[in-house]
């Protein structure tokens, strides 16, 4: 019998949520472009103008592609991808603001930052994630961070449970 072979697990919403980036910024274009021409001050250097404007906002709103392997977690923005290894974690912390994010930091130095809401929305990635993190909690890796991965699996368990009780028509 062969090997197994452990493909990485990727953000099953990521797709979609580009999407909505790419129709937000279509949007943005065709409601200044309609204004622009209505006012009648449409040429072309203000078109181009704005379809720079647009591409910037689609850039801004474009989610860092996350994905996870054995041992590894890689978030992949337009320009940089940045990993770390989800089995030498030292550290795990969120970061509140206008969107929660959670940092983790691995004995090697490197750092990413995710949105919570990537794992909630993927079971698979999050499992192999808590399943790593919880070997740093045993072999005493892991120096601060536990209290806040309980709480995100937390989280994820209630979303799960809720879900669980929609589809059986108990919720």
């Amino acid at each position: 019998m062969g090997r197994r072979i452990s493909l990485p697990d990727t953000d099953q919403g990521w797709a979609s949520e580009r999407r909505t980036a790419l129709g937000a910024a279509g949007l943005l274009l065709a409601a200044i472009l309609t204004v622009d021409a209505g006012a009648g001050l449409l040429t072309p250097a203000r078109a181009a103008l704005w379809a720079g404007l647009a591409a910037l906002a689609f850039v801004i709103l474009l989610p860092s592609r996350v994905s996870a392997g054995p041992g590894r977690l890689a978030v992949r923005g337009l320009l940089t991808e940045r990993q770390v290894r989800t089995d030498a974690l030292v550290s795990v912390r969120w970061m509140d603001g206008v969107a929660q994010r959670m940092v983790l930091r691995d004995a090697d130095g490197h750092r990413v930052e995710i949105d919570p809401e990537v794992f909630v929305r993927n079971p698979a990635m999050w499992r192999r994630v808590d399943e790593d993190t919880r070997g740093c909690v045993e072999r005493g890796t892991l120096l601060c961070g536990a209290t806040a991965m309980r709480q995100l699996a937390a989280r994820i368990d209630r979303r799960t449970a809720r879900s669980v009780f929609q589809v059986s028509g108990l919720g």
